[in-house]
């Protein structure tokens, strides 16, 4: 149906539609998905074990920036430019990710161990763990990235999450513990990474063709380690907070601060699919035509920045509505904090716009300053804010953390003012280009 739809239009803008349909269509899928059945859960357990479900989660997440270090963008990135070393490219970067993940997950050990008194929580954060063994599959979704063929991997994560959903009902049904639904977290990753290596061998080939090239993984991690860094400062910021609630208020803030953190979830997903389907389109646009590259970079950051700015409002606007119908009066403290975060979207969308358009320029070495920035302002104003209004001010402290990385820093740092003026632009201009989308898929022939 979707082929037929766009039959009329050129090769080029039926593949960047397609891709962009099937991605929304998966991300939506398993989006809903999971939000409704963890709302189901959420029910279930009540807010101060749903609180320490998403505390273990929030932890064990932290120590997820060293099983990553910053390769999905480079790999991305590097198979965009050279398709013909794909063999060499997704091993060195599987193999080199493996090892990456050992580390992170004895570090998970060691630290959980000596941190946590309670034998439970210690044998729940050893048991989510487990999934970092999972994350060096996603060297498979990031090839259909950079070919911009999202579809061979969005059937694959909307298989995971009706499995993963269905286990969950039956948990739920039989009244399972609270331990046995940290387990089916994890298994959520294992059930992805098995849809990937499927869908892998199906269009493409067998996994055994890949091989571990020693330049190339030097390379990947000479070139990814100022994203490692970067990315460690944007999980501090994104999940040190509901550490800091459990350790600073109770499980039950955690939990109400999770339900509204996790509608935010099921939204924050459109400027990461906007922005992984276009990155390829305007890596290869940078290389063939400069000025082209510089006119649409500014309308994809416009589309980002105003088309996120709505959806803040909306969801501001509706906030008691919408946990009053999905979780229920027992939640309706995260109201409040539904308010504040849903302004999160915008500045996610600068984060997102900025930090893409860092890669392609190849300007990732100041990114970690950048995300520092965050960093230490989500620790500084949640140990001040928490204290004085609780889950409320951590909430705000969220939304100041995605303004000051995504935006504010870029002026700070040489470097990223380029990109400092271009966000600013779309700020104040960009507007405009949500009524003129079609913009983004013309390039004017006459420019060289």
């Amino acid at each position: 149906m979707l082929d037929k739809i766009l039959s009329k239009l050129s090769q080029n803008k039926r593949k960047i539609i397609s891709n962009v349909v099937w991605a929304l269509l998966g991300k939506v899928a398993t989006s809903l998905g999971v939000f409704f059945v963890g709302v189901l859960v959420a029910r279930y357990l009540g807010p101060e074990q749903y609180g320490l479900m998403n505390y273990v989660i929030s932890f064990v997440t932290l120590f997820t920036v060293i099983a990553a270090f910053g390769f999905d963008s480079i790999t991305v990135r590097e198979l965009a430019k050279t398709p013909e070393q794909r063999d060499e490219i997704m091993g060195s970067a599987f193999w080199t990710r493996i090892a990456f993940s050992t580390l992170a997950y004895i570090l998970v050990l060691l630290i959980g161990f000596f941190s946590h008194s309670n034998s439970e929580t210690f044998l729940m954060i050893a048991l989510y763990g487990l999934y970092l063994f999972t994350t060096p599959f996603t060297v498979i979704r990031n090839y259909f990235t950079s070919i911009v063929q999202n579809k061979y991997i969005v059937k694959s994560e909307i298989s995971r999450t009706c499995i993963g959903a269905l286990i969950k009902i039956l948990l739920l049904y039989f009244k399972f513990p609270l331990i046995y639904f940290v387990c089916a977290a994890a298994f959520d990753f294992v059930l992805v990474a098995g849809g990937y290596v499927i869908s892998y061998k199906t269009m493409v080939g067998s996994l055994n063709k890949w091989k571990l090239d020693f330049s190339i993984a030097k390379f990947l991690c000479f070139e990814s380690w100022p994203l490692a860094l970067s990315s460690s400062a944007i999980i501090v910021y994104q999940k040190i907070d509901q550490v800091m609630i459990k350790n600073m208020i109770d499980d039950d803030s955690v939990g109400y601060f999770a339900t509204a953190a996790s509608f935010m979830a099921l939204v924050m997903f459109l400027p990461g699919i906007l922005s992984q389907t276009i990155t390829p389109m305007l890596v290869k646009l940078k290389r063939e035509n400069e000025l082209a590259y510089l006119e649409k970079r500014q309308i994809f950051t416009n589309i980002m920045v105003w088309g996120t700015l709505i959806i803040s409002v909306v969801i501001s606007l509706n906030s008691y509505c919408i946990i009053k119908l999905t979780y229920g009066d027992s939640y309706i403290a995260a109201v409040p904090v539904l308010q504040i975060l849903s302004w999160k979207t915008f500045g996610a969308a600068l984060s997102e716009a900025s930090g893409h358009l860092i890669i392609i320029d190849g300007k990732q070495k100041w990114v970690f300053v950048r995300n520092l920035f965050g960093s230490i302002a989500c620790v500084f104003f949640n140990l001040i804010l928490i204290p004085l209004w609780g889950i409320e001010g951590s909430a705000l402290v969220a939304v100041i953390t995605t303004l000051i990385t995504g935006f504010l820093s870029l002026a700070i740092i040489p470097s990223y003012r380029t990109i400092f003026k271009v966000e600013l632009n779309a700020i104040l201009w960009g507007w405009k280009d949500l009524i003129h989308i079609k913009k983004f898929f013309y390039v004017r022939q006459n420019r060289t």
